[in-house]
């Protein structure tokens, strides 16, 4: 009993000292195991577009939506989309706010009955009411280019290869992506001074926990964020964000990292 209301005591003071120290405050992210594409780690992270957070989703399985659909080309064709190759506004793709780098959607016009398979490979759009945006050569087939503006629905898929061995023909199924798997902490706190962050970082390390001070520049300056736990996991880490925002931290939330 001793030990649990020192536990008590412990997480009382670390709160207090947080609310009044921390230098940065970032919003709490919302909230079928594949194995993690390559190169679609950073796009995990949450990410702020004209003063809106957004959170991309663990896993497109089972994924259905319906709204607008918009498209766009000239002004990015040859530029780098989310996914870091190069954006071709001949190709069959598409960009969409939360979905894994790498999924495939069949999106319907709604309108006509037209549909076609698309790669997400950038993010966007940002204007209320949209919900994807379609390369030129998607606007086209799906008859959307003329008016710019459809509304359609969008799923996610699971594509198959056909494969020949012989006279046998069989099917390879492709995943569908999640982001689950990877490397993931949950950041507690955030400060401009140095030594604030060490004291919370010691007070956090004398109830077990494994606590680690990641720099980073912004364009206000240098913060250190405190960083508590290693997750390989996704759910187990949210798990914990919980504990901890029940515990006091209520702007804690979970960071996904590059791999190393």
């Amino acid at each position: 009993m001793r030990a649990f209301l020192r536990k008590e005591l412990l997480a009382v003071m670390v709160l207090a000292f947080f609310l009044t120290g921390c230098g940065e405050r970032t919003p709490p992210p919302s909230q079928e195991p594949f194995p993690l594409m390559e190169g679609t780690v950073r796009t995990q992270r949450p990410y702020q577009i004209s003063g809106i957070w957004y959170y991309p989703i663990p896993t497109a399985a089972g994924y259905v939506e319906e709204g607008l659909a918009s498209w766009y080309g000239p002004g990015f064709h040859g530029k780098p989309p989310s996914t870091g190759e190069r954006y071709d506004m001949h190709a069959m793709t598409a960009a969409h706010k939360t979905l894994p780098m790498g999924t495939h959607v069949k999106v319907t016009n709604l309108e006509n009955g037209r549909s076609t398979l698309l790669r997400i490979n950038d993010r966007g759009p940002f204007v209320e009411g949209r919900i994807i945006d379609l390369s030129r050569a998607a606007a086209r087939e799906l008859d959307t280019k003329r008016q710019g503006l459809a509304r359609v629905r969008v799923e996610a898929v699971q594509l198959a290869t056909e494969e020949r061995q012989g006279t046998s023909t069989h099917w390879r199924a492709e995943n569908v992506p999640s982001l689950r798997y990877g490397n993931f902490t949950i950041q507690i706190g955030s400060f401009k001074d140095r030594s604030n962050a060490h004291r919370l970082q010691e007070a956090m390390r004398s109830g077990n926990q494994v606590v680690h001070i990641q720099q980073a520049l912004s364009e206000e300056g240098t913060f250190f964020r405190v960083q508590v736990g290693k997750y390989r996991d996704l759910m187990l880490a949210e798990q914990e964000r919980q504990r901890l925002r029940s515990s006091g931290f209520r702007d804690a939330f979970v960071v996904a990292m590059e791999d190393r």
